[in-house]
Formats: structure tokens, sequence, C-alpha cells
């Protein structure tokens, strides 16, 4: 059987929707944020799920957003940085579809992170050196998640030819998708 689904995960800033729907676009499938789509069906961004109902209905949510996505085909869905962690997220998505972790250090993340301060709240108060510390901290909870993943891919490849040819050589492997 062939990849129908991919789940594109990593912390914030690894290039996710980037990589997302540069591939989408090139395999002519279908292009999913996970945190838009769930901002669109709550009708409130992420930020005030957060403040008004709080994180565990967010992850409640987010886990029926990831449930949702596994009936989609021909689909790329990039994750929240904090989807793999959470509900069995990474177990649903591996059972589900092709997994992809856009694997960056820490102090990359923080160059990219840095101009994005201000529109990404988890961040925003912080200073240079506490946003590193922050994603040092982050990626040591969340990284033996992420490392679950299918594959794991450097972040810092430029382009969507490597992540056609992951898909190409999972296909030819014969791993089980449905």
């Amino acid at each position: 059987m062939t990849v129908t689904r991919v789940f594109l995960t990593g912390f914030m800033g690894s290039g996710k929707t980037t990589v997302g729907q540069m591939l989408a676009r090139a395999l002519q499938w279908r292009f999913i944020d996970l945190d838009q789509h769930i901002e669109k069906k709550q009708g409130q961004s992420i930020s005030d799920i957060f403040s008004t109902r709080g994180e565990a209905a967010f992850r409640q949510m987010e886990h029926e957003a990831v449930l949702e996505m596994t009936r989609l085909s021909r689909v790329i869905v990039s994750t929240g940085g904090g989807t793999p962690c959470f509900h069995k997220n990474m177990e649903l998505m591996n059972q589900s579809g092709l997994t992809i972790y856009l694997k960056l250090d820490a102090n990359i993340l923080k160059d990219r992170l840095m101009p994005a301060r201000k529109s990404r709240p988890l961040i925003a108060d912080k200073s240079d050196s506490e946003l590193l510390l922050f994603i040092q901290e982050k990626l040591a909870e969340r990284e033996p998640f992420y490392n679950l993943s299918a594959v794991k891919a450097d972040a810092t490849t430029v382009g969507v030819a490597p992540y056609i040819n992951i898909i190409e050589m999972y296909n030819q492997s014969n791993h089980p998708q449905s």
C-alpha cells in the first residue's frame, strides 16, 4: 500500500508549515495546519482557547483533530509542536500515516523564532537567553515523542525534493499504510 497521509512533527519554527505547503503543492495533495484547523473549527485562536478553556481542553480538541486527519487521504498535516506528546497522538499518527520529524538543534530554532516572538504567545516575552533555555527544556521533554516518528529529517534541508524522496522510499519499502 502507499502513503496517503503525512504528519509533519517537530518544534515550533522547524518549518512544518512551510515544508507541508510545498510538499502538498508538489504532490497535489491537501495541506492542513492542525492549529489553524482547530482555530477555524472552534472560532477562537489557540492562545484564546488556552486562556479561556485551559490546556487540557485544547489537548482534547487537538486529539479529536488528529483523529479527524486519520480519516483523510492525500493530505499533508502540519502538527502543533506539542501534538505528538499527548493522548497517544504519536501512536495514532504512526498507525495511520507517515510521520516525519523535522529536526533542528536549539540554537537554529532560537535564531528562527527570534523574529516571530510577538506572534507566538509561548515565547512573546522571552529574552534571547530565556528563549534558548525555553527551547532546550521543551525539546528535552518533547524529543522522545518526536523521535517516535518513522523518519527523522534534517530540517535545514532546502526544497521539497528530499521529502518527496522520503515518501517514495517509504512506499517502496512496503510499510503498511491505510
